[in-house]
């Protein structure tokens, strides 16, 4: 039970600092917090992702790319455009290096406000440390594993994500529901999004992308919205007017 009850933690607070603070903020900027506010997420992000932490930059500058290019040769990440699920993952991945370099020629305006801290970005990217981390994760299961079968679980934990993102990105363009006729392939993958947090609800984002609440049908509950609520409430965060509303 130590296992799956660690595992899940990994899955869960990994995926919120992803949805949370790379998708809704440094990518959307739904809403705004302060300068201490934003290098608290950071951290956490870096702790929630461990070794594989994803740069609030690149993936915010990325994303903002996907949707002013979404399933076209420009877009970044595309099941359209690549023969397979790996093959979508080796050119994401580097896309996303050669942002994270600063070795791009991208529009300025993609860049416009994307968060950056230029130290904690080089210390999330460090192979050194994305190593410790994995070592973390394979002592703490030789500590705590009564079957070796857990072990199998290791891989989702170094590259958890990555593995998140392809879930969308992949998934998300290929199969599921729409809601609305967009100029994309982008789907709902889940009627009711208890796995991805409210990210599975791909086709009501790309319809509506500074929404903060990417549910829309009375079943599609969006786990992380309550929280964006609650951060706002007490003032920790800012959600930006009118991102409450139902659009159905």
């Amino acid at each position: 039970m130590i296992i799956i009850a660690f595992f899940l933690a990994h899955w869960y607070l990994s995926l919120f600092a992803q949805t949370f603070f790379l998708h809704r903020y440094a990518a959307h900027k739904m809403f705004t917090m302060s300068p201490f506010m934003e290098k608290l997420f950071y951290v956490l992000t870096f702790i929630f992702q461990g070794s594989s932490f994803l740069s609030p930059y690149a993936y915010g500058v990325m994303h903002r790319l996907h949707h002013a290019h979404a399933d076209t040769a420009q877009d970044p990440h595309s099941p359209s455009f690549s023969k397979n699920l790996f093959d979508m993952m080796w050119k994401t991945k580097n896309y996303y290096n050669t942002i994270l370099h600063k070795e791009d020629s991208i529009e300025p305006k993609f860049k416009k406000n994307v968060p950056h801290w230029a130290f904690m970005e080089k210390l999330g990217d460090s192979w050194v440390i994305r190593l410790a981390w994995c070592a973390f994760y394979v002592w703490f299961y030789v500590q705590f594993a009564d079957h070796w079968a857990y072990f199998l679980l290791l891989p989702i934990h170094f590259l958890m994500g990555p593995i998140h993102g392809v879930i969308i990105n992949w998934y998300a363009h290929k199969y599921g529901y729409r809601n609305f006729d967009v100029n994309d392939t982008a789907r709902n993958l889940l009627p009711v999004d208890i796995l991805m947090m409210g990210e599975s609800y791909h086709n009501n984002h790309h319809k509506f992308g500074g929404r903060a609440n990417f549910g829309i049908k009375w079943h599609e509950l969006d786990p992380t919205y309550p929280i964006i609520k609650i951060l706002d409430a007490l003032h920790l965060i800012k959600l930006k007017p009118n991102n409450d509303l139902n659009y159905m």
